[in-house]
């Protein structure tokens, strides 16, 4: 019996960006990987997050912030494209020139929030992907332990609960952010 192998050429973010609406998916080394559409819950935290730090960018003018499933190649070669359920940019860091196709580089701030069918180890790597990438921060929310973790170089981990007020982000000055009105609102 012959068993033949079967493999894929790795396509490049540019290649996935014209393909177009293929679904929920980022490219990881080359390869489409689709994703699950989010659940209701994880939908809204993601949006009441996303609001509250677009509120707060807006407000003072610090840079753009990026809506679920926008797309910022963080690797070539082969290439790595991942898409955060919320982002933010500073002012410094946007292209002069509108471009087309994904975001080139990590964004400033990235937030991640856990689906019930995350695997700890999917997660940690898009953590790590993102670090690696020049994030300032990564927040990883939590719905179910109602929990925010952030991520920042030199392996620092800070551990907001749910009667915690978040503070101090270095990439969003004055914003601060009470995890009981975000899982509360969640709750509605």
């Amino acid at each position: 019996m012959q068993i033949m192998s079967t493999t894929t050429t790795p396509i490049t973010a540019e290649q996935l960006y014209a393909l177009g609406d293929i679904g929920r998916c980022e490219l990881i080394d080359g390869e489409i990987i689709h994703v699950a559409p989010a659940g209701a819950e994880h939908g809204h935290i993601a949006g009441e997050i996303f609001r509250r730090i677009a509120n707060h960018v807006a407000a003072n003018k610090l840079g753009k912030v990026y809506a679920a499933e926008t797309g910022f190649t963080i690797r070539r070669k082969p290439d790595v494209t991942r898409a955060p359920d919320a982002a933010f940019v500073r002012n410094e860091r946007l292209p002069r020139q509108p471009r087309r196709g994904f975001f080139e580089g990590a964004p400033d701030l990235a937030v991640e929030v856990v689906s019930p069918n995350d695997a700890l180890s999917a997660v940690k790597a898009k953590v790590d992907d993102w670090l690696a990438s020049g994030a300032t921060s990564v927040w990883v929310v939590d719905p179910p332990n109602q929990t925010i973790e952030i991520y920042r170089q030199g392996n620092v981990v800070l551990r907001y609960r749910h009667e915690d007020e978040l503070r101090d982000e270095p990439t969003l000055p004055g914003f601060t952010l009470k995890l009981a009105d975000v899982f509360a609102a969640a709750g509605e």
